[in-house]
């Protein structure tokens, strides 16, 4: 093994490197440009309201939740790529694309499926209440209920690049472990395990920023939280100053998690030869194969079952209240659209930045990749204030258009996209790329014709968390789209304020459906039928 920072194209990094990823950073960090101009110096009057106790306890809230979300994602998103991708797993290829297909339901629809069937009054109080008089269940609100919606929502992040990292796994790393009488789990734990660290620690730095900037599921679920505050702070109390001050907090908290991520991934293997691209025999299950497939089922069963039950079960009531279901079919062929757009800007913005960081390793350069996960724990008003802020005083005809709606896009979802490329690249040997080099290839030719080729997994895992998580942007589409570009989001969104639940459930199964494609073609192209053991 050799270590993925060895600069193998120099050890000064090229302009045609440098100069896109500085740009990139620029464009991320203009929310927190914005957030310091309204917030102003410490001891200004914004941040005399930012109280230190009340602060301290919605910190710690959103810390907890942060840390629990995590946890149970990795603890469903790890089981569940390795069965489905190393063992002999009745219906592999099945199991793995029902397991990511949660990636393309909102928090907030998750959030208020699990009201409509587990919350007090729903559905499942509802066949309980006749054969066995129960007349309430237990609160769902607060942290158990955040804790569930966030979950169901993020836990494909961790899955896909964990898959995607076993796919690039060397087997021949594991198969010199059992030679030398090391046991399966062993194997497991002292060679599978830390080779798929980075992947892990990519996707659920993810998980722990989305978990950061989420507002629909813990303001659903009434959980204090720093991004509820912020939001009410924003829309409620038309506080924008104070609330810019409390938006640098969950800044501060976000660089934490990202420096935590960073030492979690500090040591990083590659690839060492072009024999490791084989695909390794399958696992038997054994005696476990059951347990195995009912642990599938409990997830798929809890995590897409569930709320796209309660869709359609709200889909049916309206039907039979004489509620005409109208599919919003313009809407979706513009989220299709902007979604492809900034997916496709995003993986081009990323590419020179991933790059840069993981072959010319330096601190100048880790910082500017550390600076650029900022924007992904900001709530979604803030960064479309940011850009009504400079888009209104220096965009000039760019204002109000489609171009600052993908550019939002690229700024809020650039770090997902960064995560994805960053781990397909650390599967890429340096040698590869020094063989190129030898061959009197270019830099920017080996990086085109070897490298990205060979972190195509990561790269097209980014596009697709881009576009997916554009999908179902609410508060920066609400402000930034052009007049009468209206989404699938938007709809949804507008359905649910006023309680029209059975017109918002047709959208939001509009919405799933026409995402659900993109998730498949993600799922499908990893290898879940592992070679047949020879």
């Amino acid at each position: 093994m050799t270590s993925g920072r060895a600069a193998v194209f120099g050890r000064r990094a090229p302009l045609f490197l440098a100069l896109p990823a500085l740009l990139a950073v620029g464009a991320v960090l203009l929310p927190l440009v914005y957030l310091t101009l309204r917030a102003g110096p410490p001891g200004s009057a914004a941040w005399e309201l930012v109280e230190p106790g009340p602060t301290a306890d919605l910190v710690a809230a959103t810390a907890l939740l942060v840390c629990a979300v995590v946890a149970a994602t990795v603890a469903v998103g790890v089981p569940l790529a390795w069965l489905v991708a190393r063992t002999d797993l009745p219906g592999r290829r099945l199991w793995a694309v029902a397991a990511a297909l949660p990636l393309v339901i909102p928090s907030y629809v998750s959030a208020l499926a699990l009201l409509g069937a587990l919350g007090p009054r729903g559905l499942l109080q509802d066949v309980l209440e006749e054969p066995f008089g129960v007349e309430r269940l237990p609160e769902i609100y607060g942290f158990p209920g955040a804790l569930l919606a966030l979950t169901i929502s993020t836990y494909p992040y961790v899955f896909l690049l964990t898959a995607a990292a076993l796919r690039g796994l060397d087997p021949a790393l594991e198969e010199a472990a059992q030679s030398l009488g090391s046991s399966r789990a062993g194997v497991f734990f002292r060679v599978t395990l830390p080779s798929l660290r980075p992947s892990i620690a990519a996707g659920a730095l993810l998980v722990a920023l989305y978990a950061l900037s989420d507002f629909g599921a813990v303001s659903l679920m009434q959980y204090d939280a720093l991004t509820r505050s912020v939001y009410l702070r924003y829309q409620a109390l038309f506080d924008r100053n104070s609330a810019a001050a409390l938006a640098l907090v969950l800044v501060a908290l976000t660089a934490a998690v990202v420096l935590a991520e960073g030492w979690v991934r500090r040591a990083r293997t590659v690839r060492t030869s072009p024999g490791s691209a084989r695909r390794p025999a399958p696992i038997a299950l054994g005696r476990w194969r059951w347990a195995a497939l009912a642990f599938c089922a409990l997830v798929v069963g809890s995590f897409l079952a569930l709320p796209v039950g309660v869709l359609a079960y709200w889909t049916a009531r309206g039907l039979e209240l004489g509620k005409p279901v109208d599919l919003p079919w313009s809407e979706a062929g513009n989220s299709v659209f902007a979604s492809g757009l900034a997916a496709g800007a995003a993986v081009v913005a990323v590419v020179p930045l991933a790059v840069l960081a993981q072959r010319f390793p330096a601190l100048w350069t880790r910082a500017l990749e550390r600076l650029a996960y900022v924007s992904n724990a900001l709530p979604g008003i803030v960064v479309a204030l940011a850009l009504v802020f400079f888009g209104a005083r220096y965009g000039g005809v760019l204002y109000q258009t489609l171009a600052i709606l993908i550019f939002a896009y690229v700024v809020r979802f650039l770090p997902q996209a960064l995560a994805a490329v960053s781990a397909g690249l650390g599967a890429v040997s340096p040698r590869v790329e020094e063989a190129g080099r030898t061959l009197g290839r270019g830099r920017a030719r080996v990086l085109v014709s070897v490298t990205l080729p060979l972190a195509a997994p990561g790269v097209l895992t980014g596009a697709a968390l881009v576009f997916l998580s554009a999908m179902k942007e609410l508060p920066a589409t609400l402000l930034l789209r052009p007049i009468g570009f209206d989404t699938l989001a938007v709809e949804i969104w507008t359905a649910t304020s006023v309680d029209a639940y059975s017109e918002a459930a047709p959208a939001a199964l509009l919405l799933i459906g026409v995402a659900a494609p993109f998730v498949y073609a993600l799922a499908a192209r990893l290898p879940w039928e592992a070679a047949a053991p020879g």
